[in-house]
């Protein structure tokens, strides 16, 4: 099961490097294009093993008529990053108009924005429009560098003394547990970055005792804990094993193999590709947001889409049934 995606040509119009290993990219899509809000992506097409993949994008400001995207530079990419990174102005592409699974709700007295390094790319359209209605914002934004801040410079500026940045070269954090303190009793949290930095804010989102309907959050599909390897997975009723490259993820291994599976968002989102594992011989390494922390720790579940093993083999069940 796919989402009902509105697929496009588009051609590249402009790439620029906006910090250190992140670039901007511009597309014009040939069609009419839609007004969208804050926290809204795309996908694109990239070209991968002789076939094709689809890679998720948030929207970033761009010139009127085109759609932007910022992505990383990533050394293990999946395909996505270096693709990205490989186009020039005219080249064409596949892309899709854009849709929002991570929207503001403009309900809340008071927003609080968290980034960690290129997710900072919802949370600047999200700082945007809320500056813009005079909503009570902050923003506090860490990345490895100074340097590896993309947008910091439009941010000071949009949001002045509103705004922190933390450098991880320099052994700054937020304190999370203040900050939520300080907060609103109906305040909204909205946050993106890799997945550490989420677990750490949801628990301290929840030790606080506020309601988990006032916290959003997006996570990168290729955060881990642990470095990308190959691995190999048995299928379970069709008795075939399937090898994952280290630059794939478990679903396209599956799909590529020929074997069918439910699945939708590709972000560890939605669960639907989640897939019962009967034994491992390697550690599981969760990229979902899906499974609670019990659930995995039990490590009897993984989702397909983003979660992988590290290293070693594991039997899974899909669901078949002869």
């Amino acid at each position: 099961m796919k989402q009902a995606d509105h697929w496009v040509d588009a051609r590249v119009v402009s790439t620029e490097d906006i910090a250190e290993d992140v670039r901007r990219v511009c597309f014009a899509p040939e069609a009419e294009l839609p007004g969208f809000d804050p926290g809204s992506h795309l996908r694109i097409e990239v070209p991968l093993g002789g076939g094709t993949t689809l890679r998720s994008y948030t929207c970033v400001p761009s010139p009127e008529g085109t759609l932007g995207v910022a992505v990383k530079r990533r050394v293990n990419s999946r395909g996505g990053s270096a693709y990205i990174w490989s186009l020039s102005e005219g080249d064409r592409v596949r892309v899709t108009l854009p849709e929002n699974r991570f929207a503001l709700s403009w309900r809340a007295p008071q927003y609080l924005l968290l980034a960690g390094g290129i997710g900072i790319t919802p949370i600047l359209g999200m700082a945007r429009a809320l500056t813009a209605r005079g909503a009570d914002v902050a923003l506090h934004y860490g990345a490895e560098r100074p340097g590896a801040m993309a947008y910091r410079a439009e941010l000071e500026a949009l949001l002045g003394p509103r705004a922190r940045f933390y450098s991880d070269a320099d052994g700054e954090r937020p304190d999370l547990h203040a900050l939520i303190a300080e907060l609103h009793p109906e305040a909204e949290l909205y946050m993106c970055g890799p997945l550490p930095m989420l677990e750490a804010a949801k628990s301290a989102w929840a030790a606080a005792g506020r309601p988990i309907s006032r916290l959003r959050y997006e996570v990168f599909g290729d955060s881990g804990a642990h470095a990308e390897r190959p691995f190999e997975v048995e299928v379970a009723g069709l008795e075939r094993t399937v090898t994952v490259a280290e630059d794939e993820t478990l679903l396209s291994a599956l799909l590529e193999a020929g074997v069918e599976m439910i699945y939708d968002c590709q972000r560890g989102e939605c669960g639907l590709c989640s897939v019962d594992v009967l034994e491992a011989s390697g550690t599981l390494d969760h990229r979902d947001v899906f499974f609670s922390e019990s659930e995995k720790q039990a490590g009897d579940k993984m989702c397909a889409c983003v979660s992988r093993l590290v290293g070693g083999k594991a039997r899974i069940d899909i669901g078949y049934r002869a």
